[in-house]
Protein backbone atom coordinates (compact mmCIF):
# COMPACT_ATOMS: atom_id res chain seq x y z
CA UNK A 1 0.00 0.00 0.00
CA UNK A 2 1.20 3.40 -1.14
CA UNK A 3 1.71 6.44 1.39
CA UNK A 4 -0.41 8.34 0.42
CA UNK A 5 -3.40 5.55 0.01
CA UNK A 6 -2.24 4.44 3.55
CA UNK A 7 -2.60 8.31 4.80
CA UNK A 8 -6.26 8.03 3.32
CA UNK A 9 -7.68 5.21 4.68
CA UNK A 10 -6.26 6.26 8.32
CA UNK A 11 -8.20 9.82 8.02
CA UNK A 12 -11.19 7.33 6.71
CA UNK A 13 -10.80 4.55 9.27
CA UNK A 14 -11.03 7.37 12.11
CA UNK A 15 -14.02 9.07 10.54
CA UNK A 16 -15.98 6.30 9.72
CA UNK A 17 -15.48 4.99 13.53
CA UNK A 18 -16.93 7.90 14.93
CA UNK A 19 -19.54 7.99 12.58
CA UNK A 20 -20.32 4.14 12.81
CA UNK A 21 -23.82 4.55 14.66
CA UNK A 22 -24.56 8.26 13.34
CA UNK A 23 -27.34 8.49 10.52
CA UNK A 24 -27.19 10.10 7.52
CA UNK A 25 -28.04 13.65 8.84
CA UNK A 26 -25.02 13.59 11.31
CA UNK A 27 -22.76 12.07 9.11
CA UNK A 28 -23.04 13.41 5.65
CA UNK A 29 -21.80 16.90 6.89
CA UNK A 30 -18.88 15.36 7.71
CA UNK A 31 -18.09 12.94 5.12
CA UNK A 32 -18.99 16.00 2.66
CA UNK A 33 -16.37 18.13 4.85
CA UNK A 34 -13.62 15.76 4.27
CA UNK A 35 -13.98 16.11 0.51
CA UNK A 36 -14.26 12.21 -0.14
CA UNK A 37 -17.03 13.01 -2.82
CA UNK A 38 -14.00 14.31 -5.53
CA UNK A 39 -11.66 10.97 -4.36
CA UNK A 40 -11.92 9.93 -8.14
CA UNK A 41 -11.57 13.61 -9.56
CA UNK A 42 -8.20 14.72 -10.70
CA UNK A 43 -5.86 17.28 -8.75
CA UNK A 44 -6.27 19.78 -11.43
CA UNK A 45 -9.37 19.59 -11.40
CA UNK A 46 -9.88 20.50 -7.75
CA UNK A 47 -10.41 16.49 -6.59
CA UNK A 48 -8.24 14.36 -4.48
CA UNK A 49 -6.58 12.57 -7.76
CA UNK A 50 -7.12 8.67 -6.06
CA UNK A 51 -7.56 5.90 -8.27
CA UNK A 52 -10.32 2.91 -8.24
CA UNK A 53 -7.81 1.47 -5.97
CA UNK A 54 -8.40 4.05 -3.62
CA UNK A 55 -11.96 4.13 -4.05
CA UNK A 56 -12.12 0.19 -3.36
CA UNK A 57 -10.16 0.75 0.19
CA UNK A 58 -12.27 4.22 1.58
CA UNK A 59 -15.87 1.76 0.60
CA UNK A 60 -14.06 -1.24 1.77
CA UNK A 61 -13.62 1.01 5.72
CA UNK A 62 -17.42 2.10 4.90
CA UNK A 63 -18.55 -0.72 4.79
CA UNK A 64 -16.65 -2.33 7.72
CA UNK A 65 -17.78 0.40 9.68
CA UNK A 66 -21.53 0.08 8.60
CA UNK A 67 -21.45 3.67 7.67
CA UNK A 68 -25.05 5.30 7.05
CA UNK A 69 -24.90 7.57 3.58
CA UNK A 70 -24.45 6.92 -0.23
CA UNK A 71 -21.30 7.51 -0.20
CA UNK A 72 -19.94 5.01 -2.81
CA UNK A 73 -22.32 6.35 -5.50
CA UNK A 74 -21.46 10.29 -4.53
CA UNK A 75 -17.99 9.46 -5.76
CA UNK A 76 -18.65 7.49 -8.78
CA UNK A 77 -21.59 10.24 -10.05
CA UNK A 78 -18.92 13.07 -9.69
CA UNK A 79 -16.46 10.94 -11.91
CA UNK A 80 -18.83 10.20 -13.97
CA UNK A 81 -19.97 13.98 -14.03
CA UNK A 82 -16.71 14.57 -14.49
CA UNK A 83 -15.83 13.15 -17.37
CA UNK A 84 -19.24 14.11 -19.00
CA UNK A 85 -17.77 17.60 -18.81
CA UNK A 86 -20.33 18.29 -15.97
CA UNK A 87 -19.85 20.34 -12.70
CA UNK A 88 -21.21 17.89 -10.25
CA UNK A 89 -23.44 20.07 -7.42
CA UNK A 90 -23.00 20.03 -4.13
CA UNK A 91 -24.85 17.26 -1.93
CA UNK A 92 -24.98 13.56 -2.02
CA UNK A 93 -25.87 12.58 -5.29
CA UNK A 94 -27.16 9.42 -6.60
CA UNK A 95 -27.35 6.51 -8.80
CA UNK A 96 -30.20 5.51 -10.18
CA UNK A 97 -30.81 1.85 -10.74
CA UNK A 98 -32.75 -0.07 -13.73
CA UNK A 99 -35.93 0.42 -11.70
CA UNK A 100 -35.36 4.26 -11.00
CA UNK A 101 -34.71 3.16 -7.43
CA UNK A 102 -31.99 4.93 -5.68
CA UNK A 103 -30.22 4.58 -1.93
CA UNK A 104 -31.09 7.34 -0.02
CA UNK A 105 -32.44 8.96 -2.67
CA UNK A 106 -34.75 11.42 -0.71
CA UNK A 107 -31.68 12.90 0.96
CA UNK A 108 -30.02 13.55 -2.46
CA UNK A 109 -30.13 16.83 -3.91
CA UNK A 110 -29.53 14.96 -7.12
CA UNK A 111 -29.30 11.71 -9.05
CA UNK A 112 -27.54 10.31 -12.55
CA UNK A 113 -29.26 8.54 -14.73
CA UNK A 114 -27.77 6.73 -17.57
CA UNK A 115 -30.14 5.13 -20.15
CA UNK A 116 -29.22 4.68 -23.74
CA UNK A 117 -26.03 5.95 -24.22
CA UNK A 118 -27.05 9.33 -21.99
CA UNK A 119 -26.22 10.93 -19.29
CA UNK A 120 -28.69 12.77 -17.24
CA UNK A 121 -28.41 14.79 -13.72
CA UNK A 122 -31.78 14.83 -12.32
CA UNK A 123 -32.98 17.25 -9.75
CA UNK A 124 -34.67 15.03 -6.83
CA UNK A 125 -36.89 18.64 -5.73
CA UNK A 126 -38.59 18.68 -8.75
CA UNK A 127 -39.17 14.51 -9.21
CA UNK A 128 -41.69 12.66 -7.75
CA UNK A 129 -40.20 10.38 -4.79
CA UNK A 130 -41.92 7.11 -3.63
CA UNK A 131 -39.91 5.81 -0.19
CA UNK A 132 -39.13 2.68 0.58
CA UNK A 133 -36.22 0.77 2.35
CA UNK A 134 -34.03 -2.03 1.89
CA UNK A 135 -33.55 -5.16 3.68
CA UNK A 136 -31.07 -2.88 6.37
CA UNK A 137 -33.97 -0.19 6.75
CA UNK A 138 -32.29 1.89 4.78
CA UNK A 139 -33.97 4.77 2.30
CA UNK A 140 -34.16 3.13 -0.93
CA UNK A 141 -36.85 5.29 -3.10
CA UNK A 142 -37.56 5.15 -6.03
CA UNK A 143 -37.11 8.88 -8.20
CA UNK A 144 -39.70 9.43 -10.71
CA UNK A 145 -37.79 12.66 -12.78
CA UNK A 146 -40.41 15.09 -13.83
CA UNK A 147 -39.42 18.39 -16.59
CA UNK A 148 -35.93 18.71 -18.12
CA UNK A 149 -33.03 17.19 -16.65
CA UNK A 150 -30.19 19.71 -14.96
CA UNK A 151 -27.91 18.51 -17.27
CA UNK A 152 -26.90 15.92 -19.99
CA UNK A 153 -24.55 14.30 -21.98
CA UNK A 154 -23.14 11.28 -23.74
CA UNK A 155 -22.05 8.35 -22.11
CA UNK A 156 -21.12 4.83 -22.57
CA UNK A 157 -20.34 3.67 -18.61
CA UNK A 158 -22.72 0.36 -17.07
CA UNK A 159 -24.16 2.22 -13.92
CA UNK A 160 -25.07 -1.81 -12.65
CA UNK A 161 -20.89 -2.43 -13.25
CA UNK A 162 -19.83 1.07 -11.18
CA UNK A 163 -22.65 -0.05 -8.65
CA UNK A 164 -21.21 -3.33 -8.44
CA UNK A 165 -17.67 -2.09 -7.88
CA UNK A 166 -18.89 -0.14 -4.52
CA UNK A 167 -21.01 -2.94 -3.39
CA UNK A 168 -18.52 -5.29 -3.55
CA UNK A 169 -15.98 -3.04 -1.68
CA UNK A 170 -18.51 -2.03 1.36
CA UNK A 171 -19.07 -5.89 1.52
CA UNK A 172 -15.63 -6.84 1.81
CA UNK A 173 -15.75 -4.57 4.64
CA UNK A 174 -18.83 -5.58 6.69
CA UNK A 175 -17.38 -9.54 5.70
CA UNK A 176 -14.60 -8.50 7.98
CA UNK A 177 -16.45 -6.62 10.73
CA UNK A 178 -19.11 -9.93 10.83
CA UNK A 179 -15.98 -12.28 10.81
CA UNK A 180 -14.45 -10.12 13.89
CA UNK A 181 -17.62 -10.19 15.74
CA UNK A 182 -18.19 -13.99 15.42
CA UNK A 183 -14.25 -14.63 16.40
CA UNK A 184 -14.46 -13.08 19.71
CA UNK A 185 -17.69 -13.76 20.83
CA UNK A 186 -16.70 -17.70 20.03
CA UNK A 187 -13.42 -17.68 21.86
CA UNK A 188 -15.59 -15.70 25.05
CA UNK A 189 -18.60 -17.57 25.06
CA UNK A 190 -17.87 -20.53 27.13
CA UNK A 191 -20.20 -23.64 26.64
CA UNK A 192 -19.85 -27.33 28.51
CA UNK A 193 -16.58 -25.75 30.16
CA UNK A 194 -14.40 -24.00 27.26
CA UNK A 195 -14.79 -21.55 25.10
CA UNK A 196 -17.02 -22.13 21.73
CA UNK A 197 -13.99 -21.47 19.57
CA UNK A 198 -12.30 -24.61 21.00
CA UNK A 199 -14.41 -26.84 20.01
CA UNK A 200 -13.71 -28.57 16.48
CA UNK A 201 -16.92 -27.67 14.46
CA UNK A 202 -16.53 -24.27 15.17
CA UNK A 203 -13.12 -24.11 14.38
CA UNK A 204 -13.58 -25.60 10.80
CA UNK A 205 -16.57 -23.24 10.30
CA UNK A 206 -14.28 -20.16 11.35
CA UNK A 207 -12.03 -21.44 9.11
CA UNK A 208 -14.20 -21.17 6.20
CA UNK A 209 -15.55 -17.96 7.20
CA UNK A 210 -11.95 -16.28 6.92
CA UNK A 211 -10.84 -18.07 3.88
CA UNK A 212 -14.54 -15.94 1.87
CA UNK A 213 -13.95 -13.14 3.98
CA UNK A 214 -10.10 -13.29 2.38
CA UNK A 215 -12.03 -14.32 -1.12
CA UNK A 216 -14.00 -11.44 -1.75
CA UNK A 217 -11.15 -9.18 -0.90
CA UNK A 218 -9.00 -10.44 -3.14
CA UNK A 219 -11.40 -10.45 -6.06
CA UNK A 220 -12.44 -6.84 -4.85
CA UNK A 221 -8.56 -5.69 -5.13
CA UNK A 222 -8.06 -7.44 -8.99
CA UNK A 223 -11.31 -5.53 -9.72
CA UNK A 224 -10.06 -1.66 -8.79
CA UNK A 225 -6.68 -2.85 -10.31
CA UNK A 226 -8.44 -3.84 -13.41
CA UNK A 227 -10.44 -0.24 -13.41
CA UNK A 228 -7.36 1.60 -12.71
CA UNK A 229 -5.44 -0.21 -15.86
CA UNK A 230 -8.52 0.78 -17.97
CA UNK A 231 -9.48 -2.83 -18.43
CA UNK A 232 -12.47 -3.57 -16.77
CA UNK A 233 -15.12 -1.96 -18.40
CA UNK A 234 -13.84 -2.29 -22.04
CA UNK A 235 -17.14 -4.10 -22.95
CA UNK A 236 -20.65 -3.83 -21.57
CA UNK A 237 -20.12 -5.08 -18.36
CA UNK A 238 -16.15 -6.31 -17.23
CA UNK A 239 -14.51 -9.52 -17.02
CA UNK A 240 -13.45 -8.44 -13.55
CA UNK A 241 -16.14 -6.67 -12.16
CA UNK A 242 -18.54 -9.57 -12.75
CA UNK A 243 -16.26 -11.98 -11.01
CA UNK A 244 -15.53 -9.97 -8.26
CA UNK A 245 -19.36 -9.31 -7.82
CA UNK A 246 -20.50 -13.09 -8.35
CA UNK A 247 -17.44 -13.66 -6.09
CA UNK A 248 -19.00 -11.31 -3.14
CA UNK A 249 -22.34 -13.41 -3.42
CA UNK A 250 -21.12 -16.31 -2.74
CA UNK A 251 -19.37 -15.83 0.07
CA UNK A 252 -22.34 -13.57 1.63
CA UNK A 253 -24.41 -16.55 0.99
CA UNK A 254 -21.97 -18.96 2.76
CA UNK A 255 -20.80 -16.18 5.95
CA UNK A 256 -24.31 -15.54 6.39
CA UNK A 257 -25.76 -18.70 8.00
CA UNK A 258 -22.17 -19.06 9.94
CA UNK A 259 -22.02 -15.97 11.66
CA UNK A 260 -25.79 -16.11 12.91
CA UNK A 261 -25.68 -19.69 13.90
CA UNK A 262 -22.21 -19.33 15.81
CA UNK A 263 -24.27 -16.04 17.75
CA UNK A 264 -26.86 -18.14 18.57
CA UNK A 265 -30.24 -16.48 19.53
CA UNK A 266 -27.85 -13.04 20.43
CA UNK A 267 -26.89 -12.44 16.73
CA UNK A 268 -30.76 -11.63 15.63
CA UNK A 269 -31.04 -9.07 18.40
CA UNK A 270 -31.50 -5.35 16.95
CA UNK A 271 -29.27 -4.34 20.24
CA UNK A 272 -26.19 -6.20 19.07
CA UNK A 273 -24.11 -5.20 15.81
CA UNK A 274 -23.72 -8.17 14.02
CA UNK A 275 -27.34 -7.20 12.43
CA UNK A 276 -25.64 -4.07 11.30
CA UNK A 277 -23.52 -5.84 8.67
CA UNK A 278 -25.28 -8.95 7.77
CA UNK A 279 -29.17 -7.45 6.91
CA UNK A 280 -26.60 -5.02 4.55
CA UNK A 281 -25.03 -7.68 2.87
CA UNK A 282 -28.01 -9.73 2.58
CA UNK A 283 -29.51 -6.45 0.91
CA UNK A 284 -26.12 -5.90 -1.35
CA UNK A 285 -26.20 -9.47 -2.92
CA UNK A 286 -29.30 -9.14 -5.23
CA UNK A 287 -28.38 -5.14 -5.41
CA UNK A 288 -26.34 -3.99 -9.03
CA UNK A 289 -27.26 -7.97 -10.57
CA UNK A 290 -27.37 -11.07 -8.01
CA UNK A 291 -25.75 -14.14 -8.68
CA UNK A 292 -28.05 -15.63 -11.91
CA UNK A 293 -26.97 -11.84 -13.86
CA UNK A 294 -23.44 -12.32 -12.91
CA UNK A 295 -22.94 -15.71 -13.05
CA UNK A 296 -24.89 -15.39 -16.46
CA UNK A 297 -22.37 -12.59 -17.61
CA UNK A 298 -19.52 -14.11 -16.83
CA UNK A 299 -20.90 -17.88 -18.40
CA UNK A 300 -20.92 -16.39 -21.83
CA UNK A 301 -17.75 -14.85 -21.92
CA UNK A 302 -16.58 -17.78 -21.33
CA UNK A 303 -18.23 -19.67 -23.51
CA UNK A 304 -17.13 -17.29 -26.26
CA UNK A 305 -13.74 -18.15 -25.68
CA UNK A 306 -14.15 -21.62 -26.30
CA UNK A 307 -12.30 -24.47 -24.31
CA UNK A 308 -8.86 -23.51 -24.94
CA UNK A 309 -9.08 -19.17 -24.26
CA UNK A 310 -9.83 -19.56 -20.47
CA UNK A 311 -6.61 -20.01 -19.27
CA UNK A 312 -4.78 -16.94 -21.65
CA UNK A 313 -7.36 -14.44 -21.24
CA UNK A 314 -7.65 -14.68 -16.91
CA UNK A 315 -3.65 -14.17 -17.51
CA UNK A 316 -3.54 -11.78 -19.70
CA UNK A 317 -6.15 -9.86 -17.87
CA UNK A 318 -3.69 -10.76 -14.85
CA UNK A 319 -0.54 -9.35 -16.26
CA UNK A 320 -2.53 -6.11 -17.47
CA UNK A 321 -4.11 -5.55 -13.55
CA UNK A 322 -0.27 -6.79 -12.41
CA UNK A 323 1.82 -3.05 -11.12
CA UNK A 324 4.58 -2.03 -13.08
CA UNK A 325 7.53 -2.91 -11.69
Amino acid sequence: MSESRQLLCDMADGLFSDLAEAGFDKAWPRIEEAGFASLLIPEEQGGFGGGWGDAYAVLRIAGRHALSAPLGDTIIAHRLLMEAGIIPPAGPIGLAKANGQVGYGRHCGSVVCIEGGELRLVEVATSEIVEGYSLAGEPFDRICPAGAPLANAHCAANLSALGAFALVAQSAGALEAAFELTLEHVNTRVQFGKALGRFQAVQQAMAEFSVEAAAIDAAGQAMAAALDKGCALDDSTGFEVAAAKLRANMAIERCFPIAHRLHGAIGFTMEYALNRYTRRLMDWRGDCGNDAYWAGILGRRVAKLGGCGLWPEITRRSDAAAPAE
